[in-house]
């Protein structure tokens, strides 16, 4: 083994068993870098939460046509007969019953939240009896399915329970309409959030005419080449004015501008917080350094090198900065860790509910990030270490 790693090896581990010795600076440093690790990873599991609400139920099999050039369902336009001509086109999954087409209607309706009785956004969507089958992961976990041509509707978990009246039994007010609430269901992703009703019924309640927002389908398989066969079918035909999107990408895609808006607002926070935490680290390190000086000077006088001293110090800080990093990810996971809320999808313009995830992912990049503190943290005081003059070290009292 060379000399320098067994120096390394005997100046580190002396270090590190003096740290209790200099607890309460210590302590200092690592809860200060917790906090810092505690904010990031709760801001990126907001971001994560929103994004897997949002793309967690996806099938490659399914298609969403819009009109061209909508960036959202409620900029889209699509007319009965439209709806009629994508259900008939290549690709498109049938059975003996149906053709899994599904014209839907999107509307944005107002309704008070239980936890703070004030009125927020909630997405309305009329489908089709089909759409219970394109839709394949959705179930029905209390009451039943609306009966089409009825003011009926039901209910996403997440709208139930974000939303007061949207108890099974109970009537929401709808337009100049009442509608019975009669079943709550699950099926994760946005749908989740969201109050279905007849698209028929709807169109009339609303005076929509035969309008609807945009068409799900559903392909016979998820091959590439289905899925341009059916594209091509639409996007060429003269009677359309249509883009087609997988609903994979299409979630995906929805989750972005959100995504973005809470990493972009999170983030700087965490890095102003993190410049504190490095001051903080210095004036520990530094500390630290200050305790040893005679020590250092002393193993330099026997032989030790100043690479040694170097690194025992870079990684007595980066070891106090994972610690706290360990126990602010912790905490985080703690507390935020399947958190329910709700908050605002810019793309519709309405209420999305979601949970919180602190994934692996997650925590690795709260490690990640006080790593770096402590390295940025540990790297002058480990500079003045190297560099302390063995002579005048060796007289100080």
């Amino acid at each position: 083994m060379p000399r320098w790693i067994l120096q390394t090896w005997t100046v580190t581990l002396f270090a590190l068993r003096t740290i209790p010795q200099r607890a309460g600076a210590s302590a200092a440093a690592m809860f200060g870098i917790a906090g810092v690790v505690g904010v990031l990873t709760g801001v990126l599991s907001i971001a994560e939460g929103f994004r897997a609400a949002m793309t967690s139920v996806g099938s490659a099999e399914n298609v969403i046509v819009l009109r061209s050039s909508s960036t959202s369902e409620m900029m889209s336009g699509v007319s009965r007969e439209h709806a009629r001509i994508i259900a008939e086109a290549p690709g498109v999954a049938r059975s003996t019953q149906w053709v899994m087409s599904s014209a839907e209607l999107f509307v944005v309706i107002n309704l008070p939240k239980r936890s703070t009785g004030t009125d927020a956004n909630i997405p309305l969507r009329g489908v089709e009896q089909t759409a219970f089958l394109i839709r394949d992961s959705l179930e029905i976990v209390d009451g039943r399915k609306f009966t089409p041509g009825r003011n009926e509707v039901i209910v996403g978990e997440g709208a139930a329970r974000e939303f007061a009246g949207l108890e099974v039994g109970k009537s929401i007010k709808l337009g100049s309409l009442e509608w019975d609430v009669v079943g709550i269901f699950s099926g994760g992703g946005p749908a989740d959030s969201e109050i279905w009703a007849d698209a028929r019924v709807l169109q009339a309640a609303y005076r929509r005419g035969d309008a609807f927002q945009s068409v799900r389908v559903r392909l016979v398989s998820d091959k590439e080449e289905t899925f341009n066969e059916f594209k091509d079918a639409l996007t060429t035909d003269p009677r359309l004015d249509v883009e087609v999107e997988r609903e994979t990408e299409f979630y995906k895609e929805q989750s972005n501008a959100v995504y973005l808006m809470i990493t972009i607002l999170g983030i700087p926070i965490s890095i102003m917080m993190a410049i504190g935490a490095i001051f903080g680290a210095l004036n520990t390190m530094y500390s630290a350094v200050s305790t040893r000086t005679r020590e250092i000077a002393t193993l330099r006088a026997l032989g030790f090198g100043g690479l040694p001293a170097l690194i025992s110090v870079m990684i007595e800080s980066m070891t106090l900065a994972l610690v706290g990093g360990g126990i602010g990810a912790g905490l985080a996971y703690a507390a935020f860790d399947g958190y329910q809320t709700a908050t605002m999808n810019w793309q519709s313009f309405s209420q999305l509910t979601f949970a919180f995830q602190v994934t692996p992912a997650v925590l690795a990049a709260g490690l990640v990030y006080a790593a770096a503190i402590g390295f940025v943290g540990g790297f002058f005081p480990a500079i003045r270490a190297a560099r302390i003059p063995v002579a005048s070290a060796l007289r100080e009292q």
